[in-house]
């Protein structure tokens, strides 16, 4: 092997140990965002507005009724970063003004150790993320969540939230007519706030905006 062909294998083996470095780094030691009123809001949020109120926040984490079968959150609070919270806000006023009785929201900001909690029991990047990276909802800039009726009961999507197949999927189209358009409705409203869509879980919408720094604080339950 020659001197250059010696300095390359140097080099990728450096550029390799450096970007594993980093990735455990997060693991180990998720960044430590503080809470503050200025970039975080908690919904329901702003009063000043009736309807914003009957946003239903149900967190099936703060319960043992989830894929983990364990109690993540102490209690359901849902904090956003305050510009995906008003787009959040804007969705449900206007599938309020549309006849329907808003949103339920499943989980929002979720701190990086119960992300590891997660990916412990299911290391399946197409449904957990990689605690490594962060994830959205780490950031504050994700919502997992559903349309009501106007009779406050979840409209059909086709699977509950959390199933982990290919069911609940975009393009999985084997579905009831009806399922199908309320897929498309949660879609469409959704994107014309801000939001993007992953293929494999049908509830999961991210802010189109900036990337903040990934969270580790817990919110109080007093």
């Amino acid at each position: 092997m020659s001197r250059w062909q010696y300095a390359i294998v140097a080099i990728s083996m450096c550029c390799l140990l450096i970007f594993s470095t980093e990735e455990i780094s997060i693991a180990k030691n998720p960044t430590q965002t503080q809470f503050d009123p200025r970039q975080w809001t908690e919904l329901p949020g702003d009063r000043k507005v009736d309807n914003l109120k009957s946003i239903d926040i149900t967190f099936p984490y703060a319960t043992t009724e989830n894929f983990v079968k364990t109690k993540l959150y102490a209690c359901p609070r849902c904090f956003l970063r305050t510009d995906v919270a008003r787009a959040v806000q804007k969705v449900h006023q206007q599938l309020q003004q549309q006849g329907y009785g808003g949103l339920r929201i499943f989980d929002c900001y979720r701190p990086h150790s119960i992300q590891q909690k997660m990916w412990n029991i299911k290391p399946d990047q197409r449904y957990v993320g990689n605690p490594a990276k962060g994830s959205d909802h780490n950031r504050g800039t994700a919502v997992d969540l559903t349309i009501l009726d106007r009779h406050g009961e979840p409209l059909d999507l086709g699977t509950p939230f959390d199933e982990f197949s290919s069911k609940a999927h975009h393009t999985y189209l084997e579905l009831s007519p009806q399922v199908l358009k309320n897929r498309s409705l949660l879609k469409k409203t959704m994107a014309s706030a801000g939001f993007h869509h992953i293929d494999t879980e049908w509830w999961h919408y991210a802010w189109n905006g900036n990337k903040p720094t990934v969270g580790n604080w817990l919110w109080d339950c007093t």
